[in-house]
């Protein structure tokens, strides 16, 4: 069946338009919300939470050795995530139980970057003190 195309063909183009439109995987996302829905962090660009536990994630192939990562639970809405510690060293700063702020680690439209399987995010303070200021001997790390 052809298009239509007479003088008054608009509503019936329009309507046809409509509902391809659901058939487009980036139109369902930004309409229906599915990127805040999904978040843990719900569209924030930053978050707070507490370190549960320390854990060393696997690199994917063809890289080896273990990612420093902590598993943080969220304070907004109590959410469990993974979250990428970066430098040198800085699994010795991060204890158990303290308070850590997370933000995006930058890979294309909020996935996983470089060959962290299933990490999305980095710690940047820890008990309100910079990560990276406490890692190159600035500051001490503040105690809760």
């Amino acid at each position: 069946m052809a298009k239509p195309r007479g003088l008054f063909a608009a509503r019936s183009l329009k309507r046809i338009c409509k509902e391809r439109r659901k058939h487009s995987y980036y139109w369902r996302r930004r309409v229906y919300g599915y990127r805040k829905k999904y978040d843990p962090l719900e569209g924030a660009p930053q978050a707070s939470g507490i370190v549960i536990e320390k854990v060393g994630l696997e690199a994917r192939q063809p890289h080896s050795g273990l990612r420093k990562c902590v598993r943080v639970q969220l304070k907004k809405n109590g959410k469990i995530i993974t979250v990428f510690a970066p430098g040198d060293g800085a699994l010795n700063v991060i204890d158990e139980h303290d308070e850590v702020v997370i933000e995006g680690i930058g890979g294309s439209k909020g996935r996983t970057m470089g060959d962290l399987p299933t990490v999305r995010w980095k710690v940047i303070k820890v008990n309100g003190a910079s990560l990276y200021h406490i890692l190159i001997g600035k500051i001490e790390k503040p105690r809760r």
